[in-house]
């Protein structure tokens, strides 16, 4: 069951329950910008290796916890473990990125498959446990996974992008095709976000990270309608909160938040904040928004935002959070610094 009125500050909030000060987390709180973590991340060949290492993906998750005392751990992870548990074959090769193998043909969706597909992924369940039974009773374990469409991207490119334009083709070219592909993705994926809840993650996130840029059509078709079944099939078997972060797709947020199929929503940096307390703020719990980059830059930049963010959301449900995750050149004592602001210390 939801702990929307207990000891958990963020599970209080996305109860629509207002707070003294926003709880907070941060987007990729736990990654390269930590030294402890890239001592750990060194003793792995592989990226997925280290994903699928539950004790030192648990580790990783509780670090940034140590150093910033935030009000929820998020799961350490990857979107693209999916993809390899679908069948199809997924490295990280250094300076590149992630790579695909092969990228997705209609004839090779055919030969993808969802069946056993969560099963694979044992050891993040694994690591979910772990990180449960280490934190504290008031602090929130965030799970989550990519959203159908941004996995799809990279299945369909192969190689890492930073341009979704060929997956968008292949919607318009190949419309059996992307809906079997997706299918595959909402049933997977639905299925993985119900086995990280049963194993401890009071809350479930999912990452639209390529959202940004479709026709309405095409988000309706490609975004919305599939993580709302998810968050629909998730629901009807596990009792949780699920957050949807649909980045850069402006005012299709809207469309977002009138589903009513999410608890949360996630900011990001080009969101009108004013706007976004009036339009959304009524229909779902409003989290982010902050510039990761101005926590590079620290100082009063960094101070004035964090504040002016603070203020405008002040009297109603909000978590304070970036609107993308941390860069690696991100230095750590800005984020204590950015800790202590939001915590009014």
């Amino acid at each position: 069951m939801m702990d929307l009125n207990g000891s958990k500050p963020l599970m209080k909030v996305l109860g629509g329950h207002t707070a003294d000060r926003p709880p907070f987390w941060f987007m990729r709180q736990a990654g390269r910008y930590l030294p402890e973590y890239r001592e750990i991340r060194s003793r792995h060949p592989g990226f997925i290796e280290f994903c699928f290492s539950p004790e030192d993906a648990a580790e990783v998750t509780l670090q940034p916890l140590r150093r910033y005392d935030m009000d929820a751990a998020i799961l350490f992870a990857d979107i693209l473990l999916i993809p390899g548990a679908l069948g199809q074959n997924v490295r990280f090769v250094k300076g590149e990125g992630p790579l695909l193998e092969p990228s997705l043909s209609p004839t090779l969706v055919s030969r993808l498959s969802a069946e056993g597909a969560a099963d694979r992924l044992s050891p993040i369940y694994e690591t979910v446990a772990r990180v449960r039974r280490e934190l504290g009773d008031n602090k929130t374990l965030i799970g989550f996974a990519g959203s159908p469409w941004t996995v799809a991207t990279y299945m369909i490119n192969g190689r890492g992008t930073k341009d979704p334009s060929a997956a968008r083709v292949f919607a318009y070219r190949e419309p059996q095709a992307m809906a079997d592909l997706m299918e595959m993705l909402v049933s997977s994926t639905a299925e993985y976000l119900i086995r990280q809840a049963e194993a401890g993650a009071d809350v479930l996130k999912l990452f639209d990270s390529w959202a940004a840029g479709l026709p309405e059509p095409l988000f309706d078709l490609l975004c919305l309608r599939p993580n709302v079944e998810i968050a629909r099939r998730v629901k009807a078997k596990v009792d949780v909160p699920i957050i949807y972060f649909p980045k850069g797709s402006g005012p299709l947020y809207l469309k977002v938040a009138q589903s009513g199929a999410f608890d949360g929503l996630a900011l990001d940096t080009h969101m009108p904040m004013d706007w976004a307390k009036r339009e959304l703020g009524p229909k779902a719990v409003l989290q982010g928004g902050m510039d990761p980059l101005l926590v590079v830059e620290g100082g009063k930049a960094m101070r004035d935002e964090a504040e002016r963010l603070i203020a405008t959301f002040e009297g109603t449900p909000y978590i304070f959070n970036l609107g993308h995750g941390f860069v690696p050149e991100t230095p750590p004592e800005h984020v204590a610094e950015l800790s202590r602001i939001i915590k009014g210390i």
